[in-house]
């Protein structure tokens, strides 16, 4: 019989009518801000942060969705008819339909007639064109869309975007904290679930399903490696070989409660571990340690990675790793903005969730990560993962 944690009690999943109004009322704010008419919505991250939809049928590339929030009035959906059920249950009430797919017409008309009124007095609507953001509707419909409303100017709204969803509510930390303490219970298990001769996609499949036991909604991102000595591939999929003494294998997960992810690694030696891949561990986890004593509101995304950078730098890394940047923001998407990397000059805040993530490379080709989920706060930020081991754990 396999042993199992005590479960923490869930979050009550949705939002409450308050927090989308609270959202809503944000983002006007910062609409008349910057002068928008409406803002477009098109991804599902954003679609659902403002409605709720929330739905795994967005998997499907074949029909597009539409959110329009006009200024100062409740979002409009321009949705496909499969959706209006599930759209009715949530707080917006105009909902407009067409049955998709229908490629002629997948919702055009629909949103043409809608956008007509702002275009014919030269209205500026918002739509996401920044780094880590989609046009989710054909290029050839955007094109069709835009010459059927030549009055309309399409403006950039990514920054506007980032500012909202970058500061989690208390309820989105809590649903954040929750996936959190699953997979670190999850990777506890370790000792269980990991052993010599396993072929590394059954070691993945065992943590996979210790993680849905656990209480996970899902696990749609696991990735790692293992080897001897370390790994030089971290986001291949799972091979059939087994693993071996002198074996370094590391998890990194991004599961999920509630449509919200976290995103950590767990780094395991099997039988035994190289000098260099306890050193190279023990520098990561006193990078991380250094992130966690600077990591306060208004320290930029730059500096704070260049404190982790130090750290690697003092211990013989003078490169760091091979990621590019050593965190990220964390929530409804497994990577969010900002990044802590050189080029970000992002200042934290109070109620951003972020991962911790600095990395490095030794030996021939191997690399090495660590990784920790943490919150912002006014002092010391929150873990949310359970803070690895400070030596590499052997098996």
């Amino acid at each position: 019989m396999t042993r199992q944690a005590a479960r923490s009690p869930a979050p009550e999943r949705g939002f409450s009518l308050e927090d989308y109004e609270t959202r809503l009322a944000k983002a006007h704010r910062l609409m008349k801000e910057a002068g928008f008419d409406g803002l477009l919505l098109m991804t599902e991250p954003e679609i659902r942060y403002f409605t709720g939809f929330h739905t795994a049928f967005w998997q499907s590339p074949t029909r597009p969705w539409f959110v329009f929030l006009p200024l100062d009035q409740k979002p409009i959906a321009i949705i496909p008819e499969i959706g209006a059920a599930l759209m009715e249950r949530g707080w917006v009430e105009d909902i407009r339909t067409w049955p998709a797919p229908q490629p002629d017409d997948d919702g055009l008309s629909l949103l043409t007639d809608l956008l007509a009124p702002l275009a014919t007095r030269r209205g500026k609507l918002g739509l996401l064109k920044g780094h880590e953001t989609t046009l989710r509707m054909p290029l050839g419909d955007f094109e069709t869309l835009c010459a059927a409303l030549p009055g309309l100017t399409f403006s950039d709204c990514t920054g506007l975007i980032r500012r909202l969803r970058m500061v989690k509510s208390e309820a989105e930390i809590e649903k954040i904290a929750h996936i959190c303490r699953i997979a670190s219970n999850s990777f506890a298990e370790a000792p269980r679930l990991f052993h010599e001769g396993q072929p590394l996609v059954e070691s993945f499949r065992q943590f996979r399903l210790t993680c849905l036991q656990q209480g996970a909604d899902e696990v749609p991102y696991l990735v790692g490696g293992a080897g001897q000595g370390g790994y030089g591939d971290i986001i291949s999929p799972p091979s059939g070989k087994p693993l071996k003494a002198g074996d370094v294998l590391m998890l990194d997960t991004g599961a999920q409660f509630d449509g919200y992810f976290c995103d950590f690694d767990r780094n395991f030696a099997l039988g035994s571990a190289s000098d260099e891949a306890e050193h190279a561990y023990e520098a990561l986890h006193r990078a991380v340690d250094a992130g966690l004593a600077a990591a306060r509101p208004g320290i930029s995304c730059a500096d704070l990675f260049n404190i982790m950078l130090a750290v690697l730098e003092d211990n013989g890394y003078p490169r760091g790793g091979t990621v590019g940047r050593f965190g990220h923001g964390l929530g409804m998407q497994l990577t969010e903005w900002p990044s802590l990397a050189a080029f970000d000059q992002t200042c934290l805040e109070e109620n951003m969730v972020l991962t911790l993530e600095p990395s490095l490379s030794y030996g021939a080709g191997l690399t090495m990560v660590h990784e920790e989920n943490i919150v912002i706060q006014d002092g010391a930020p929150r873990l949310l993962s359970t803070r690895a081991a400070d030596h590499l754990p052997i098996i």
